[in-house]
């Protein structure tokens, strides 16, 4: 398995989350069933996970007919669902589940299962659930167990947009009130961001709990399996225009796991304010989001900007106890994107709020090298101190925020935009390279600072001479401007780490503005 495989799935994730029937609907009919019911809950289910672990890993079938494993991407979208065949379709019940055909991308089957009272009834692959349309498939033809590929979920509020899906390996995103698609999570990451290939544990079954009938809450199971853990899952999904999930997760390592990712999100960066290395596109920004925010164990708010680098980059942010971490979309300005079409200042941020103590660790960004925006290249994920091993329980406990802010906020000011350029003072003759950061803050207690009240940048750089700063006010965000020239004091080529908070009196009165630059290989004149 190789991570731009599953890139892709995310991609198509995105454009195949919302199918409709094109003919005229048949008579509504529930999904077929096959196989006896069984009793289920999460302890059981637990314990099918720990029994998986403990047996030698064993890859799964591929198998699929010709006719589905060689279709290309426009036959593979021509594929719609027949809502009438929904999970609950015409029940009265405020959910609905539809599921996803298999092909494309997607050549692995998951299983699928209702539970009512107590008792799991696995749901039979029909044909009858697809319109083919040009996808050139006859469902005739195909296999009566052929199975899914994975699962869309709808709410009573609109019966032709999905709030959340699930399809690719542990892959799934969700909405919040733009009912806008952007980043995706998983339910783990394995050795993320290393020189060998990622391993990408898969979801290989969902148990989806039958509601009350007035509920607003759903819970959905599920089984993942990999060669190197086998875990049990359960997601309590409430919908609304910050749609939350409760995330529990029990993990059986097979083996020493060197970089486990617990709550690993996954977006998309390429250029932005800050940084603008691949500059030939007529929109001024793209990016689904621009920052990794961290409310650390201590209380210290970080707020770390992307970038898309021009090679791999790996960062951990040591902590302890974390009280959150997220994948921001801050900027929510339409004129600083102009996409009429992918409305990228629509799309949700993700922030992960752990439910239990999850110790010493770190939150780690990963940061690939991308050439264009179909390309998901931002990773940020927990990573326990002590390795896994095998025979371990691993349990995590987090709770997941979709929408346009976190339900947490600093009550300092925040970083609102990064910028920039070739440092140097206007007017004046450069005697040396040097490179300028200019950081906008506002909200918090800003507004009480007084004419005379005297703010202090404290700016520190791993490597460089800082100068040339100052702050400023900024009246058209009624905020501040810091900036600063970093002069490199050598010619290495490896990253600097510059580090930025503003205070008054030793009182801080923004969160941390965490950056990493990259000196350029070819300096522009001077």
């Amino acid at each position: 398995m190789h991570r731009r495989n599953f890139l892709k799935s995310g991609i198509a994730l995105g454009l195949v989350a919302v199918p409709t029937w094109s003919r005229a609907a048949p008579t509504p009919a529930l999904p077929k069933t096959v196989g006896e019911a069984h009793r289920f809950d999460y302890a059981m289910l637990k314990g099918q996970a720990r029994s998986l672990a403990a047996a030698p890993y064993r890859a799964p079938s591929e198998a699929l007919p010709a006719s589905v494993r060689k279709l290309d991407w426009d036959q593979f979208q021509a594929i719609r669902y027949n809502p009438d065949h929904g999970l609950w379709a015409k029940e009265g019940l405020r959910f609905e589940a539809r599921f996803f055909h298999l092909g494309l991308f997607f050549k692995t089957p998951v299983r699928m299962y209702e539970v009512e009272n107590g008792q799991a009834q696995e749901i039979a692959y029909d044909p009858s659930m697809f319109d083919y349309g040009k996808s050139g498939l006859r469902g005739e033809t195909l296999p009566p167990d052929l199975g899914f590929a994975g699962f869309q979920l709808l709410y009573h509020t609109d019966h032709k947009r999905d709030i959340a899906a699930f399809l690719g390996a542990s892959y799934f995103r969700a909405v919040g009130g733009d009912m806008q698609y952007g980043l995706s999570t998983r339910g783990l990451a394995i050795d993320t961001g290393m020189s060998r290939d990622e391993e990408f544990p898969r979801f290989t079954a969902f148990w989806f709990e039958r509601p009350e009938r007035k509920s607003d809450l759903l819970t959905v199971y599920a089984l993942m399996d990999s060669p190197s853990v086998a875990g049990a899952y359960r997601f309590v999904i409430h919908p609304a225009s910050t749609l939350v999930m409760d995330v529990d997760a029990a993990l059986y390592p097979r083996k020493p796991i060197e970089r486990l990712g617990v709550a690993p999100l996954t977006s998309m960066y390429l250029f932005g304010e800050n940084e603008n290395r691949i500059n030939h596109d007529w929109r001024p920004e793209i990016h689904d989001s621009d920052g990794l925010a961290i409310w650390r164990g201590n209380g210290e708010w970080v707020w770390r900007p992307l970038v898309n680098p021009e090679a791999l980059r790996f960062n951990a942010y040591a902590d302890e106890s974390p009280r959150g971490f997220g994948l921001l979309q801050r900027d929510r300005n339409f004129d600083h994107y102009q996409d009429d079409g992918a409305f990228y200042e629509r799309r949700p941020s993700l922030w992960v709020e752990p439910r239990s103590n999850w110790g010493k660790g770190s939150v780690q960004l990963v940061e690939l090298p991308a050439a264009d925006e179909t390309f998901d290249n931002i990773v940020a994920f927990w990573n326990p101190a002590e390795t896994p091993k095998p025979g371990q329980e691993l349990l995590f406990a987090y709770r997941l925020y979709w929408g346009r802010k976190p339900p947490v906020a600093p009550a300092l000011a925040r970083v609102v935009a990064t910028r920039t350029g070739l440092g140097g003072i206007v007017g004046q003759k450069r005697k040396y390279f040097s490179w300028r950061f200019a950081v906008d803050f506002a909200g918090g207690d800003l507004g009480m600072l007084g004419k005379d009240a005297v703010v202090e940048p404290v700016i520190s750089a791993s490597r460089g001479k800082i100068e040339i700063t100052s702050v400023r006010p900024l009246a058209s965000i009624n905020g501040l401007r810091a900036m600063f020239d970093l002069k490199p004091t050598d010619t290495k080529p490896d990253p600097v780490n510059l580090r930025l908070y503003l205070r008054v009196d030793g009182q801080p009165l923004t969160e941390t503005w965490l950056y990493q630059w990259t000196p350029p290989r070819v300096r522009p004149p001077l």
